[in-house]
């Protein structure tokens, strides 16, 4: 597809103005839906190409709607404005485009701080279904994609797990779910994590009454006890569901005691081994705010091999 420039005769009295500060998938392609429902214009704006470094991962995305009000990073805040623009462009033309942004780009006065280069594809939105579809497909807590056609200009949205980049003609952006942190044991230190979790944005469950089927492969299970025995019931749920964290408060001689209980019940090795102890990445945290950043920053570490 050609790349295209902007026309400053194009919508000169429009400014774009950042309608609010996200990086959330789900909130950016609902800040999509909602304009679509009021019969008003967007383009989807995706990060489709890196060369060099970056600040966002392929596939990142942002949202225009015709009012100029956009939301979603495709770079460190550095070219949001201007993809603003040209996302105006898009709609008074009507013709999907492509840009380039730092190295190699027409744009000389707009330079990444990273030194590399970025492209990103504009999609004037038409259909409101496949948005629909994915946001549909995250609420029931299950893997969507949509399938950007350029030579269509056409989206499509599918319902498997696909690996975001270009495959043939079409660019996949893959969603996941959002981060699930699940907090059992009734301590200083699972008040601390439970907070701290959701401050970093993670949907948090707490308390002893989490239901089983609340975990699944975008959890994380936190246990936080002090007693083995009370934490023995929920720890041997979790080793029976998929999880893809498990974390367990205790030294290392407690986890020893640990695994000695759970390969007399008939645990193996290979199970027990997906139990992170310690918990954490810092070494004998010995405060509650301490241990909580720790177990956060070991979930998040976590969360980006899940696939």
């Amino acid at each position: 597809m050609q790349q295209l420039l902007i026309d400053d005769d194009l919508h000169p009295q429009i400014k774009p103005q950042q309608a609010l500060q996200t990086d959330d998938s789900e909130s950016i392609l609902r800040f999509a839906l909602e304009a679509m429902e009021a019969d008003s214009a967007a383009v989807l704006v995706t990060l489709v190409e890196i060369r060099g470094g970056a600040a966002r991962a392929l596939g990142a995305q942002m949202v225009v709607r015709e009012d100029g009000r956009y939301c979603g990073y495709v770079s460190g805040g550095c070219v949001e404005a201007a993809a603003a623009y040209e996302a105006l462009q898009v709609i008074a033309t009507g013709k999907d485009r492509f840009v380039r942004y730092g190295e190699g780009s027409p744009y000389l006065d707009i330079v990444l701080p990273c030194g590399g280069g970025i492209t990103l594809a504009f999609h004037q939105l038409r259909d409101a279904q496949p948005l629909r579809n994915v946001l549909d497909l995250l609420a029931k807590r299950q893997p969507a994609a949509l399938r950007y056609l350029p030579t269509f200009q056409r989206l499509a949205s599918a319902a498997c797990t696909e690996i975001t980049g270009w495959q043939e003609d079409a660019f996949i952006t893959g969603y996941l779910p959002k981060t699930r942190v699940a907090v059992y044991g009734r301590s200083v230190e699972a008040l601390a994590t439970a907070s701290i979790a959701q401050a970093a944005g993670y949907e948090v469950l707490s308390g002893e009454d989490v239901q089983a089927q609340a975990v699944d492969p975008f959890t994380a299970v936190i246990l936080l006890y002090h007693d083995l025995d009370r934490e023995l019931p929920v720890l041997l749920a979790a080793l029976r569901s998929a999880p893809f964290y498990i974390g367990a408060l205790g030294s290392r001689r407690t986890h020893a005691t640990r695994i000695e209980k759970l390969l007399s019940l008939g645990f193996s090795e290979e199970e027990i081994a997906r139990i992170k102890a310690p918990i954490g990445i810092f070494a004998q945290a010995r405060d509650a705010r301490t241990l909580a950043l720790s177990i956060v920053a070991d979930v998040a570490a976590a969360r980006l091999n899940v696939v």
